[in-house]
């Protein structure tokens, strides 16, 4: 499988620090704009989680240039469509729209980079907004579980604490404080730009010299937390409450995506649980039954479904198992198969026929997550969210040369009894009946 990620790309910084990455294809008289901003729940404090998530909603509401109805208005009328996402590690908005409304996209986001208003009225509907949106995850008991088991995977580290942020924090936020925190960190110093595209790149360069080029950026120190990379030994998390199943999570550490571990860990992946997508926009999907977990948890009865998540982060994150569990089952049963499955791995009990499988799925994965413009606007900015865009452009062929022996070394090194969290949810209903 080869995907010429680097044809036709054009890399270049402006004065001010804004990066900015262009991508000529011209398959469609379409573009993708994308701003990402290094800044996410990873650099907040404690007391102030969720700042970022709620900067974000506030970019919607407006400049004194254009009100949110104008924000709107600019893409649907043209039958395009935007959106944006906070994560652990950044912010982005993209718009992806018809080529000749690319001007128009530049001018809304260099305006709101520096612009937006932050009205008081706006922030305090946006608060009930915000606090609607985690009451209504809290109904859900795997997103209860997640929390509590991401929480207990982390010491200190901001990756411990949801995006969305506490209840506590989000209702001592203030008006203030969500203003400071973008005059902080949005600015062209903190940016990328990335655009792909129908384009000519010396046409986007000079709009983009023309509207962002006179922003300045001011000097930012975004808190960078201490990485952690082991876990409390053997911990374990039990909940109970109202539900229809159970639910079983277990995270081990994994390393950073910029650790050359990061690729032997997505092929163990694959073998495990099945290959996570890391873009959000992929057009096809590869699923997980020929999985290990898949055939001795949900092919064996003992789990009604089962998946895993591997993200991308800067600093070391989880790998995650979540499994379904039957009204009449039991967790620890499942949990039980899961580590036998690992033993299984560690003692090298892999064919190369199944290694290359793995490798092979995984790598469709990603071919169907690079397959439209809106996803090379997106791979553009993540992956230099985190390393450089050559982490994107060989991922491929970083993927194809891993070994069963890597394998081995990885899944001894990380995937350890005494270093995973397990979280436990009974539904009591099915316990009274």
């Amino acid at each position: 499988m080869s995907i010429d990620l680097n044809l036709n790309l054009h890399q270049v910084q402006l004065n001010n620090g804004l990066r900015v990455m262009l991508k000529e294809i011209h398959t469609v008289p379409v573009t993708s704009t994308w701003v990402w901003y290094g800044i996410g729940s990873r650099n907040e404090l404690p007391g102030k989680t969720g700042l970022s998530h709620w900067v974000e909603h506030m970019q919607f509401k407006g400049t004194k240039k254009f009100s949110g109805d104008d924000i709107d208005n600019l893409v649907s009328r043209v039958g395009g469509y935007s959106n944006a996402f906070t994560s652990t590690d950044w912010t982005t908005y993209f718009e992806t729209m018809p080529s000749a409304h690319l001007r128009a996209t530049l001018e809304l986001e260099a305006d709101r980079m520096v612009n937006s208003l932050f009205d008081p009225d706006e922030v305090e509907t946006e608060r009930t907004v915000i606090i609607s949106e985690r009451e209504g995850s809290e109904n859900y008991p795997e997103f209860r579980l997640d929390e509590a088991v991401q929480s207990r995977a982390f010491q200190s580290h901001p990756y411990r604490n949801e995006v969305l942020g506490s209840k506590e924090d989000l209702l001592g936020i203030t008006r203030d404080d969500l203003f400071q925190h973008y005059r902080d960190f949005y600015q062209p110093a903190n940016a990328i730009l990335c655009v792909a595209g129908d384009i000519s790149p010396k046409n986007v360069l000079e709009d983009v010299e023309d509207l962002f080029g006179g922003i300045p950026s001011l000097p930012t120190i975004p808190n960078v937390p201490a990485t952690e990379k082991i876990l409390s030994p053997g911990d374990q998390i039990e909940m109970e409450g109202p539900g229809e199943a159970h639910y079983l999570e277990i995270a081990w550490r994994c390393p950073a995506a910029s650790d050359p571990d990061f690729f032997a860990y997505t092929i163990i992946e694959s073998l495990l649980s099945g290959p996570s997508s890391l873009n959000m926009f992929g057009s096809g999907g590869i699923n997980n039954r020929t999985s290990r977990l898949y055939q001795s948890l949900v092919e064996e009865d003992f789990a009604a479904s089962v998946f895993g998540d591997l993200s991308a982060n800067i600093d070391p994150g989880v790998y995650k198992v979540f499994a379904t569990i039957q009204p009449d089952g039991d967790p620890w049963a499942a949990l039980k198969i899961i580590h036998e499955q690992i033993c299984q791995i560690t003692a090298h009990q892999l064919s190369q026929g199944e290694i290359d499988r793995a490798i092979k799925q995984a790598s469709a994965l990603f071919a169907y997550g690079s397959d439209n413009i809106t996803n090379q606007g997106f791979w553009m900015g993540y992956a230099s969210s985190f390393a450089n865009y050559q982490w994107v452009a060989e991922y491929l062929n970083r993927l194809s040369s891993v070994s069963p022996s890597q394998v081995l070394k990885i899944a001894q090194k990380y995937l350890r009894e005494d270093q995973r969290v397990v979280g436990v949810y009974r539904a009591s209903k099915t316990q009274e009946e």
